[in-house]
């Protein structure tokens, strides 16, 4: 026997896209189809995820994306969720853009076709109000610091908080 070690998918990032696109390929042969394209930020999105189950798990979800992803190409919002609970952040200022961007994606998709208009009416005060909230929990409620923490000033999180009623 001989003994080969090779180090997890995590710390070989760049190799993630060229692995995906090959599962993708094997996938569409098995099932008789033409294989998947991933977007750019797919392949971004991919390499930023922590995977614990190593390539096994980066094959079965290329996959499961050759049967669920609705298009040709594969985008950030067709990966599974639970892919996103074991991202790996760049920085702290982007603990896991793609989960809650690919929510609002799926939301936005889903309220356009029950003929919703002006969505960003409906969802910027939504946002403002998960914000606000999450600011004060922070901060044990003190406002002005809460302020600073989202880049505004006091008298615009007072001003806020009257709109959203959440005084």
């Amino acid at each position: 026997m001989i003994r080969v070690h090779l180090p997890p998918l995590r710390e070989r990032r760049e190799d993630i896209p060229r692995l995906a696109r090959h599962f993708l390929q094997i996938a569409a042969r098995e099932l008789g189809v033409e294989a998947k394209q991933l977007h750019p930020e797919t392949e971004m999105a991919l390499t930023r995820l922590a995977w614990p189950g190593n390539v096994r798990q980066l094959e079965n979800t290329c996959r499961w994306l050759t049967v669920m992803a609705a298009g040709q190409e594969v985008l950030t919002q067709d990966l599974p969720s639970e892919l996103f609970e074991t991202a790996i952040p760049d920085n702290p200022t982007q603990m896991l853009p793609d989960s809650w961007a690919t929510l609002l994606g799926q939301w936005a998709d889903r309220a356009l076709r029950s003929g919703h208009q002006n969505l960003l009416s409906e969802a910027q005060p939504e946002m403002e109000r998960t914000l606000l909230t999450t600011a004060l929990r922070h901060t044990q409620g003190h406002k002005q610091e809460a302020a600073r923490l989202l880049g505004w000033g006091r008298n615009t999180l007072t001003r806020k908080l009257k709109e959203l009623g959440m005084e």
